[in-house]
Order: structure tokens, then sequence, then C-alpha cells
């Protein structure tokens, strides 16, 4: 399975994916990245933080715009090359996040796209906001 070529997408295409962040989420990517900041882990030092409760990972949210490039937009066979991102609000255990991608430019030349990546949250708050670099699969590959 391939997913868009540089000649099959356009400007303006979209994808999302959206996932409800567990408990279990966020302990899995604290033991797979070694990240175990307590902001995340331990329920009595976050209560004495801003945000009062644990937090998901920032990248763990960002590892959400990492599925809509690999499965969607490209999808299968993308290469992702450079993501910016801004962390602009905190997830939390059962949020629901959509992670969203929209192709902004294309470079044929360079068989590249670039995307406009942003997550939200189930309120329609924006917690992550960023641009991405990919390069599309082939056709044939």
């Amino acid at each position: 399975m391939v997913g868009k070529t540089i000649e099959d997408l356009k400007i303006g295409d979209r994808a999302e994916f959206s996932k409800t962040v567990s408990e279990t989420d966020i302990y899995l990517y604290a033991g797979v990245t070694g990240d175990f900041n307590p902001a995340h882990i331990n329920e009595e030092y976050a209560k004495k933080t801003f945000f009062k409760t644990r937090i998901a990972h920032g990248m763990l949210c960002a590892g959400f715009i990492s599925a809509v490039m690999a499965n969607k937009l490209p999808g299968p066979g993308c290469i992702y090359l450079k993501q910016e991102l801004s962390f602009l609000a905190p997830v939390r255990i059962g949020d629901t996040i959509t992670a969203n991608a929209e192709v902004l430019e294309l470079d044929p030349g360079k068989n590249r796209a670039r995307l406009r990546t942003w997550c939200v949250n189930q309120d329609g708050v924006t917690v992550l906001n960023g641009e991405a670099l990919v390069s599309p699969p082939k056709a044939g590959k």
C-alpha cells in the first residue's frame, strides 16, 4: 500500500486522526522514551504545578501528527523531513485529541510537501500548532 504521491496531492488536502489519551498511553510513552518527568507520572507532584494534575507529554501528542502523515496524508511511504511545533495548552488524561494536517505548498521538483499541522482537544482548544515538511512516496514504490 502506497500513500498519495506528489502528483496526487493538492493544496488544501486535509486529514485527521483522533485518540483519547489514557493514563496507560502516558506511562508507555515514558517507558519507551525515558521521559519520567513527574509532571507526567506523579499526581502528587503534578497537583503542585500550575496544571494541578498530570499532563501528557507534548511529544506524545506530536506523535499523533506523525500518525496522520504515516497513514493518511500523504500516507504509507511518506518520509517525515521536518516538524516545527508550538505547545499551546496542556493535554490531560481523558482528553480526546484530534491531530490535523493540511497541504500548504507543493514542490514537485524536490518531491516535497509543506503541511500545516495542529492538534485540538474535545473542546476545540488548539493544544499544539506547527508546520511539517514531508517527502511523499514515489509512484510504484
